[in-house]
C-alpha cells in the first residue's frame, strides 16, 4: 500500500512581496516540479499537492489535494502581491482543510513562507493556530516556518510550536537559496520516509552534502 504524503504550501501574497515577486513566483513552481520528481523517485508514495498564497483580500487554493502529476506550473497572473497578512487566518484554514483530508497515519509536511507578521486575520488568533499545530504535531505531521530577516522567525515559530525554521534576505540570490534549501529538506524528508525513518521537525532544514538539490540531481 502506498504511503500518501501531503505537501501543503502556504504562501505570503502580501504586498511587501511584490520586491521578491519573481524569486517567488518562480521557486513555487521549482517546489511543484520537485514534489512531482519526489512522485517519480519514490513510486511507493502518493504524493498529494495543496499549495496556498494570500493577503487580506483573498486566500487562493491553487492546488487542493491534487495528486501531484496533476499539478502544473503556475502562471504569472496567478501571483499578484497586494494588502495585508492574515498569517493565522491563512494557516488555521489550509491546515483544518487538510487535517479534514489526511488519516491518522498519513505522512504531512507543512511549509509557511512569509515577509510579515500576522497583521489582518479575522478568524483564527494565535492560540487557535497553535492549539491546532500542537494537536497534528502529535500525529507526525511536521511544520516548518521560512521567514525574511527582518521578522524574529524564531521567537513567531515557536509562539506557534512550529519548531523547524529558517531565514533568508528579502533579495534575488537570497530568495532563490531559501527555496533550494526549501526542495533540499523536500528530499530528505521523502528520502527518510522511504526508508522507514522519521526526521526530526528540528531537524528538517540540517542539510548536508548528501541532501542534494532535486533539479540538479
Amino acid at each position: 500500500m502506498k504511503k500518501k504524503v501531503f505537501n501543503l504550501i502556504v504562501i505570503d501574497e502580501s504586498g511587501s512581496m511584490e520586491i521578491i515577486r519573481e524569486q517567488a513566483f518562480s521557486g513555487m513552481n521549482e517546489t511543484l516540479a520537485t514534489i512531482r520528481i519526489m512522485q517519480e523517485k519514490y513510486p511507493d508514495t502518493d504524493q498529494r499537492v495543496s499549495l496556498i498564497t494570500f493577503d487580506s483580500s483573498h486566500t487562493t487554493w491553487h492546488y487542493d489535494n491534487t495528486p501531484a502529476n496533476e499539478t502544473k506550473d503556475l502562471r504569472r497572473d496567478q501571483y499578484s502581491p497586494g494588502g495585508c497578512t492574515p498569517l493565522y487566518d491563512a494557516i488555521g484554514k489550509s491546515v483544518a482543510r487538510l487535517n479534514s483530508q489526511a488519516e491518522e497515519n498519513d505522512n504531512v509536511l507543512v511549509t509557511i513562507i512569509t515577509d510579515g507578521e500576522e497583521n489582518s486575520s479575522r478568524e483564527w488568533s494565535l492560540s487557535m493556530v497553535r492549539n491546532l499545530i500542537e494537536k497534528l504535531k502529535k500525529r507526525n505531521w511536521t511544520f516548518s516556518l521560512i521567514g525574511t530577516d527582518n521578522l524574529d522567525v524564531d521567537s513567531m515559530a515557536k509562539s506557534m510550536h512550529i519548531e523547524a525554521t529558517m531565514r533568508f534576505k528579502q533579495n534575488d540570490e537570497e530568495t532563490m537559496a531559501m527555496f533550494c534549501n526549501e526542495r533540499r529538506a523536500l528530499l530528505k524528508f521523502n528520502k527518510n520516509l522511504s526508508a522507514s525513518k522519521s526526521v526530526r521537525s528540528s531537524d528538517l532544514f540540517k542539510l548536508g552534502e548528501e541532501d542534494t538539490d532535486p533539479l540538479k540531481g
